[in-house]
């Protein structure tokens, strides 16, 4: 709440002083306020509810601030901003938040309309609404009293929201000239204003390039296709446009599918009866290219996904039609159970797909971390990649080529049985050398050298063995690369070694041991100590411990054992005695 005044208050406070404006006076940055708020409330994560909240909240304070008041709590009556209104440029930015309110709920909706369908018809009033207020702001923009730049940006606001509209009634032709109108007022405001608004107006124009290019595809260009495959490999075209162009590929392989009958794979044809499957395998080739054709590593992370998706998909299609087969096989009495089946074939070379896709998509993301792993540490206090994490990948390969070995109708194919067991030499020796690398990083240099040999022998056996699979082999890692280096480790590890044992032998016993004394207890003692450059250096011991210091004397009186005090019993008085019992005493000298 706290931030949302805040936010506020870089519109009002700026333009407290503004009642009597000349002509042209007025102006709202609007793009820049809304992706500002956009950014800050919710939607960098999708959440649109939250901006929905955020734009209520702001409206309520920005209507009690301007006393624009909608009757009290009794009785609503309704207000409108005129254009007579405007002596203040909150007013403007009164409207522009009814309208963003009135988006995010449609946007809102149609995150929930995947599930249920009828909030459709709601999303669609909802949009209707976000237009309709926005034509008001740029109604109330037209007074003489704005200034040019906020007319032109409330003209573009209100062709986005018409264009959306249009775009979900699927009006095509409207839509696109919409978003085209859009389109050429903010690259007109790109090119006229500072280099920090122009790149607001470029990411509005980035935006609505998809939805444009859909349009032109659903009129009947046929070439708009290709643009939006180029934009999904570039990661443009998300939020409403991703579900959009998914759908718009899905929907071009249909039609191709009708043709596709069989697929041939290690020597045999196998017919292709499932529709899910030849829409799969009619994509694959163009998924590939387009992984391949990616330099961007977080959109190709994200095409490999989607493949996986794909894949995972169809195999559970194939399996459910697996399990009918079995069925009949079952109630048949003339079942071959020796003969692996067609459906059983296509099964395990869509597995054979899959796996061999994550493999590929382990081994990218390997070579991220290796690049990674040997640029030099700029920060510190943030971690960096290790050569664990690349262990574990090569490990996950090594598991994906394990479950390869065991596909059914390939156990008697020998040479794929050959090829699976020379990539698994490849990528044990590469999990090899980095394993040795994690022994160095901890000095265990005996295991590390061990573990360097082993990684030549398993690079030898392959060079022996890849001669006859020059072909299929291609797509492997080049092992005289890693030969290579691994030479040049072996002999960096056996000097850092030579130089950790000398270090060793000149360094009293006492000073490997960790001591807990501070330097200043220390300074005629020569130790490296790296703890000195850290973030907790052991300087000095605090508190510092009590030491005697001198203070004042205490004087004790032992003259009064010596002093002989005078007798004074001549000046005590004596009390009488009275009685017979007394004088008795006296007499005979018992009372003294």
């Amino acid at each position: 709440m706290a931030a949302d005044k805040q936010n506020e208050g870089k519109v009002s406070l700026t333009d407290e002083n503004k009642e009597n404006l000349p002509d042209g006076g007025l102006g709202l940055e609007i793009l820049q306020i809304i992706k500002e708020s956009q950014q800050q409330h919710g939607l960098r994560h999708g959440d649109y509810q939250r901006y929905r909240g955020y734009c209520s909240r702001r409206l309520r304070r920005l209507r009690k601030t301007l006393g624009f008041k909608m009757g009290n709590r009794h009785k609503f009556v309704g207000k409108k901003v005129t254009v007579e209104m405007l002596s203040d440029n909150r007013y403007l930015l009164l409207v522009l938040m009814e309208a963003e309110r009135a988006w995010s709920y449609a946007m809102q909706l149609k995150q929930e309309a995947n599930t249920e369908p009828r909030k459709r018809f709601h999303l669609l009033a909802r949009l209707r609404k976000a237009a309709k207020h926005s034509e008001k702001l740029e109604k109330l923009c037209e007074s003489p009293r704005v200034d040019a730049k906020t007319k032109l940006e409330a003209q573009a606001y209100t062709a986005y929201l018409t264009g959306m509209v249009d775009f979900e009634l699927q009006e095509w032709k409207l839509a696109m000239e919409a978003f085209n109108k859009c389109k050429t007022i903010y690259e007109k405001l790109a090119s006229a204003f500072t280099e920090e608004l122009a790149v607001l107006y470029r990411q509005r124009v980035d935006e609505i390039s998809p939805n444009i290019r859909y349009c032109a595809y659903n009129i009947g260009d046929q070439n708009a296709i290709n643009d939006l495959m180029q934009m999904r490999l570039t990661g443009g075209g998300g939020g409403m446009m991703a579900e959009k162009l998914e759908a718009l590929i899905t929907q071009a392989r249909t039609k191709q599918a009708a043709t596709m009958s069989e697929v041939e794979w290690r020597g045999r044809s196998v017919p292709v009866k499932i529709d899910k499957a030849r829409i799969f395998l009619l994509g694959l080739a163009d998924n590939e290219a387009a992984i391949a054709q990616t330099a961007n590593e977080e959109t190709k992370e994200h095409l490999y996904e989607t493949l996986l998706a794909e894949c995972r998909d169809t195999i559970q299609a194939v399996r459910e039609e697996l399990k009918s087969e079995a069925k009949q096989r079952e109630r048949s009495s003339d079942s071959d159970s020796g003969k692996v089946s067609n459906l059983q074939f296509l099964h395990s070379y869509l597995t054979y797909i899959k796996l061999c896709t994550l493999v590929k998509r382990n081994e990218s993301m390997a070579h991220t971390l290796q690049a990674k792993l040997k640029e030099p540490e700029t920060d510190e206090t943030k971690r960096g990649p290790r050569p664990q994490d690349l262990i574990r990948l090569y490990d996950i390969i090594l598991q994906s080529l394990a479950e390869l070995s065991t596909l059914q109708g390939l156990e008697d194919d020998h040479t794929f049985q050959k090829e699976v067991s020379l990539k698994t030499l490849v990528y044990k020796a590469y999990r090899c050398f980095f394993i040795a690398q994690s022994y160095v990083l901890v000095k265990k240099w005996s295991e590390a050298l061990v573990l360097y040999e082993r990684v030549l022998k398993y690079a030898k056996e392959v060079q022996s063995k890849a001669k006859s699979f020059n072909n299929s082999l291609k797509d492997l890692p080049d092992v005289q690369e890693l030969i290579a280096e691994v030479n040049a480790e072996k002999y960096s590890l056996q000097a850092a070694a030579i130089l950790d044992t000398d270090e060793t032998a000149e360094v009293p016993s006492q000073q490997q041991v960790k001591d807990n004394t501070p330097l200043s207890d220390r300074l005629e003692t020569f130790r490296l100590d790296p703890t000195l450059v850290g973030k907790q250096p052991n300087l000095v011991q605090f508190p510092p411990d009590f030491q005697p210091i001198p203070c004042k004397p205490l004087f004790f009186d032992l003259a009064l054992n010596h002093v002989a005090f005078p007798a004074l019993d001549d000046k005590v008085e004596q009390k009488g005695k009275g009685g017979l019992t007394g004088y008795i005493k006296g007499i005979f000298g018992f009372g003294s």
